[in-house]
């Protein structure tokens, strides 16, 4: 007994040793230091979907299938545990390496182990149903030679395939501006202004003409500083002035938010955020440097992968809070990002920027970028391992954005902040507060702005380059785009080219892929606005995004292809259900069919958000062929999200997508009223310590009931 006892914790031992192997950062068959520094240690399960692997060091390596990290936490387990009976129990280490082989999970009752995400890590495992939107990721073990030699060829070959793709695009997008400049030069021939067409004509006249008048002043007062006092020099700018610019002249177009922000006399501190699975992304926090001083690394303490600590909301440290008086804190403020832009996206059109305008208004605003940006970083892992690129939207939303929100109120001493998403931003955060997902997430934000909310897939997705992203398997799409960033040559043109020739080929590429115009945006800033973009992103990101299996075949982040039709045929019944109704002359009834409380229960079965979701506001642009924001809020208003209330809703007819935080009118259709929104949605408690936003004097506290 005790000989068969021996072999079985051999064994056991054994296959522990080989599962931490293959998912260590380094090869485990040499005596190196580092190597056993960076072995397998455990599985920490972050959502009961979403495990990591914590190394001997502290550090964490991302995204690694279910299965095998639960395997790794069971072989753990024996491999401890394997005295405590006293020989009496046989393992079961051999028996159920098979079984996990195959990705199955041993029964629930017999192996005493919980779906939960905060499960103690003995009891950790994955739920046994994958969900069809989100299959699992690769394994990409430690650099072996073999996998030295997979990736390179991968590299390889998407070093001239993808190249190839990009290279079609532009030259679709050459070609499709033929027309355009021959209607221009014809213009100019004929002795009128081209751009007399344009909306905003005018005021982009006007605004041109300010621009230059400030950049004459600048220069002005950059010579007359140089001979004056400090004193002297205040009778002209104004000591009492609240925003002083300093920074000017001539735009020199470059990737600078802190840069554009001193244009308008605020300023930007750049903060390090851990994420849980390793990564480390930017925060930008904007502050008036008249009030507020930037706080040192030093006081922040060490940024640790854990978010929202217990004590985060007491933490003593120097925090933006703690500058301001009692009564006068201001309200922070989240904004996230949209597909391969960066949050300078924000910061682009002056004192119209959203950023901008609402730190002004009184808001402490934060950026909130996700994973990579323009500076791809990991506490353990280098730009050309592929684990380094092995995510998607779904690690965006359940380990970057609460990464952020942590620290954004850690950093203010608030419970809670308005969250402020465009586009692919929308989405991480939609697919973060589902139920399935991380819905507690929903506890920290007292409102969701979505601006653009990318969920159902519009009429773009049908076009010819996309389709065909669509119909290759996904090996041919690795093959052609690789395992590691998409297309990086773009990035290196945005390193090479001037601002001027980048800011121009850019909008000509992205307004051939997606359909849009700059006929809204103020022409003159047109350049600076793709300063900040594109950004890198991991392959695997994109292959979700226009693969087969996922969101392009699926046309929805949360719901399969077969919900989406079920959900049409409900609404169309529902529909003559109406038209029935109202026809027989019932109108006078208070409830009517589709929007019946027996009605809303039985379609809120299917429901992505439970009662932890916070309230949501919506702005969608009328205009956009990318995304159908109007599917999103039939689902609203047809009662399948009883748990969903929408304080604010609004379709803008003719935005399109990018004029949400672009549009020389955007301050007036949008900023305005997420301003309002925000502070209607903050609780009686947060407003006694807060300044009140400029303008927003007098609004009361919402109810969350549906105001539209």
């Amino acid at each position: 007994m005790a000989t068969i006892t021996t072999d079985q914790s051999l064994a056991a031992k054994d296959l522990y040793a080989r599962q931490v192997a293959s998912l260590s950062l380094l090869p485990q068959d040499s005596n190196s230091p580092k190597a056993a520094s960076s072995a397998a240690v455990k599985a920490q399960f972050i959502t009961p979907r979403d495990p990591v692997i914590e190394t001997t060091n502290g550090g964490r390596l991302p995204a690694v299938p279910l299965h095998e990290a639960e395997k790794l936490n069971r072989l753990r387990d024996e491999v401890e545990h394997q005295g405590e009976d006293g020989g009496r129990k046989r393992s079961t280490a051999v028996a159920a390496e098979q079984e996990m082989d195959d990705g199955a999970s041993m029964d629930d009752q017999t192996s005493g182990q919980s779906t939960k995400a905060d499960a103690p890590l003995r009891s950790a495992i994955p739920p046994t149903k994958t969900h069809p939107l989100f299959p699992q990721l690769p394994l990409y073990g430690p650099p072996t030679l073999l996998r030295e030699l997979q990736s390179f060829g991968f590299q390889l070959s998407s070093a001239f395939l993808s190249l190839a793709f990009l290279g079609t695009i532009v030259l679709g997008s050459v070609f499709t501006s033929i027309p355009l400049l021959i209607r221009h030069v014809y213009l100019l021939l004929t002795f009128r202004d081209p751009n007399a067409r344009r909306p905003f004509y005018e005021e982009e006249k006007r605004r041109a003409k300010a621009r230059k008048e400030s950049a004459r002043a600048w220069k002005q007062r950059r010579r007359r500083s140089t001979s004056l006092s400090k004193e002297e020099d205040e009778e002209y700018t104004g000591p009492d002035e609240e925003f002083v610019p300093t920074e000017g002249g001539k735009d020199p177009l470059i990737c600078d938010v802190g840069y554009y922000a001193r244009r308008v006399g605020l300023d930007v501190e750049e903060i390090s955020v851990h994420t849980e699975d390793g990564f480390i992304i930017a925060l930008w926090h904007i502050y008036n440097p008249k009030e507020y001083t930037r706080t040192s690394s030093s006081h922040r303490g060490r940024d640790e992968p854990i978010v929202f600590p217990k004590a985060y909301l007491n933490n003593d440290n120097a925090k933006p809070s703690q500058q301001y008086p009692p009564g006068k804190r201001k309200y922070p403020i989240l904004l996230v990002h949209g597909l391969l832009q960066s949050a300078g996206a924000y910061c682009t059109n002056d004192d119209d920027s959203l950023a901008f305008y609402l730190a002004k208004s009184g808001y402490d605003v934060w950026l909130g970028n996700n994973r990579h940006g323009f500076r791809p970083r990991h506490q353990m892992l280098t730009y050309n391992d592929p684990r380094m690129w092995n995510w998607n939207i779904r690690q965006m939303g359940v380990m970057d954005l609460p990464a952020l929100i942590s620290r954004v109120l850690s950093e203010t001493g608030f419970p809670k902040l308005g969250l402020v998403c465009h586009s692919q931003g929308t989405t991480e955060t939609l697919v973060a507060l589902a139920k399935e997902q991380r819905p507690d997430l929903g506890n920290k934000i007292s409102v969701f702005c979505a601006l653009a909310p990318a969920v159902y897939a519009g009429p773009l997705i049908g076009k010819m380059y996309f389709k065909f992203m669509r119909v290759i398997s996904p090996g041919m799409f690795r093959l052609i785009f690789g395992i590691h960033a998409f297309i990086p040559f773009m990035m290196t043109m945005h390193r090479w080219l001037p601002g001027r020739l980048y800011g121009a080929m850019g909008y000509r590429v992205f307004s051939f892929l997606f359909n849009w115009s700059d006929d809204r945006w103020d022409q003159g800033l047109r350049d600076r606005m793709f300063q900040f973009a594109p950004v890198y992103v991991s392959a695997e990101s994109m292959r979700w995004w226009l693969g087969r299996e996922c969101f392009a075949a699926q046309k929805c982040i949360l719901a399969t292809r077969e919900e989406g039709k079920q959900e049409e045929e409900e609404d169309e019944d529902g529909d003559e259900a109406m038209e029935e109704y109202f026809d027989q002359g019932q109108s006078h009834q208070t409830e009517t069919p589709c929007h019946s409380t027996e009605s809303r229960g039985g379609r809120g079965m299917n429901a992505w958000y439970d009662q932890q979701v916070p309230p949501f506001a919506l702005w969608v642009a009328g205009n956009d062929e990318l995304v159908d924001g109007r599917r999103l809020l039939r689902r609203f208003e047809r009662g399948r999200e009883p748990h969903v209330r929408v304080v604010h809703q609004k379709i803008i007819e003719e935005y399109e997508h990018l004029d949400v935080i672009w549009a020389i009118d955007m301050i007036e259709k949008v900023g305005k009223e997420v301003k309002q929104v925000i502070w209607q949605t903050t609780s009686p408690e947060t407003r006694e310590m807060c300044r009140v936003p400029e303008g927003c004097d007098g609004l009361e506290v919402r109810d969350g009931s549906t105001q539209r």
